[in-house]
């Protein structure tokens, strides 16, 4: 694991959460999935074998789930949002014009989603990257994932309250 891999910001419930997740699918995921490939090994022929290879599949993106959850976890900051003081960081929501359209989201892990009605933008993904660090006021643009270029105006920067 690279320990350059970036600080994200996660509440408590969600490291909870996805601490929990790791917990499980280290132990009896691993356990459950050894055996399905144990019992899909014993019908035979590997090759002609579709139990066998969806099993195998589905072990290696449990691994690459595991690996994710551990990277995370360990480069996360854990604890109440930061107090917003006018500047995007992680952990803000921010109210932005992004090509035209007010848009009002958290900055932070996509793993929070599942705590707020808002749509949550990763600080890695392109509009995040942008808007880091930006003050209320400020403009900027972004390339998209289809190359167009895309105008961000940070209209507002409030403290996220946990939903």
């Amino acid at each position: 694991m690279s320990s350059d891999a970036p600080t994200t910001f996660l509440t408590q419930d969600a490291y909870d959460r996805l601490a929990a997740e790791l917990e499980q699918l280290s132990t009896a995921g691993r356990e459950e999935i050894a055996k399905r490939i144990e019992i899909a090994r014993a019908e035979g022929d590997l090759k002609e074998n579709g139990g066998y290879h969806a099993a195998k599949d589905e072990q290696g993106k449990q691994e690459a789930r595991i690996r994710t959850l551990q990277s995370l976890l360990k480069n996360a900051h854990v604890g109440e949002a930061p107090e917003s003081n006018g500047t995007v960081e992680p952990g803000t929501v921010v109210t932005a014009v992004v090509a035209g359209s007010e848009e009002v989201f958290l900055l932070g892990n996509r793993e929070i989603a599942a705590e707020t009605e808002l749509d949550v933008y990763s600080e890695a993904s392109p509009l995040g990257a942008a808007i880091l660090g930006l003050s209320e006021g400020a403009t900027t643009s972004y390339t998209a994932p289809n190359g167009r270029e895309i105008a961000v105006e940070v209209v507002k920067v409030e403290t996220y309250s946990g939903h």
